[in-house]
């Protein structure tokens, strides 16, 4: 179910002081890059992946990791994007 607009502006405020725990260099998105992620999400539902030149652009590279992932791509910004996968148990989003 995609995130509503409230929702969403919850997840970026909830995200901003964050530092980015993913970064995919100028190989792009690899398999290897996907399964950091979906480890990532697993461990923290909420994360910044970092996104340097590389073959995809980077709207291409942050549709591709939401994808990949199953997960919501909260936000775009610059080379940043905010990545959200609520877990089905023990979630710290239930009240999203």
């Amino acid at each position: 179910m995609p995130l509503t607009g409230k929702q969403r502006r919850a997840l970026r405020a909830m995200g901003h002081h964050m530092e980015p725990v993913v970064i995919v260099g100028q190989s792009g998105v690899t398999e290897g890059v996907l399964s950091a992620v979906t480890q990532a999400l697993n461990d923290h539902e909420l994360i910044k992946v970092k996104v340097n030149e590389g073959p995809e652009d980077r709207h291409e590279a942050a549709e591709k990791m939401a994808e990949g992932t199953s997960s919501e791509l909260v936000q775009l910004l610059g080379r940043t994007a905010l990545l959200f996968k609520k877990r089905e148990e023990d979630s710290e989003f239930d009240d999203l």
